[in-house]
């Protein structure tokens, strides 16, 4: 991560923060629809055994890999750019000073080339 001053590390320590929590809940919400059916009688406890397996060595790990080895600045810039945070919702001030990651993401979405969340 680059030097930052630190309001600016602090929005991004936040940002990062509700980026993760939001591509977790989005996870989440999956393999509750997993319990959905365990309940509901339509996949039996194995079934829903390995598709916590499943999650907890998929999309579980690959997220806390992401936020907590990455550095901050990256995730945000690619939160924004893929919507897992608005645009309108982050303080011009952090937008400019992350403005050229913000615009490597862009260039790469436009491409076809950025891995989109929940891929």
């Amino acid at each position: 991560m680059q030097q930052y001053p630190k309001n600016i590390k602090r929005l991004l320590r936040e940002y990062m923060a509700e980026a993760y929590e939001r591509e977790l809940h989005r996870e989440l919400v999956k393999l509750d629809l997993s319990f959905a059916e365990w309940r509901d009688g339509k996949i039996g406890s194995g079934e829903l055994s390995y598709r916590v397996h499943q999650y907890e060595f998929g999309p579980s790990r690959d997220l806390y890999k992401k936020y907590n080895y990455s550095p901050h600045d990256v995730n945000v810039a690619y939160a924004i750019v893929t919507d897992i945070l608005k645009r309108d919702e982050i303080s011009a001030e952090l937008l400019e000073a992350i403005s050229s990651l913000l615009a490597f993401y862009q260039s790469l979405r436009e491409r076809g080339d950025l891995k989109e969340p929940g891929e």
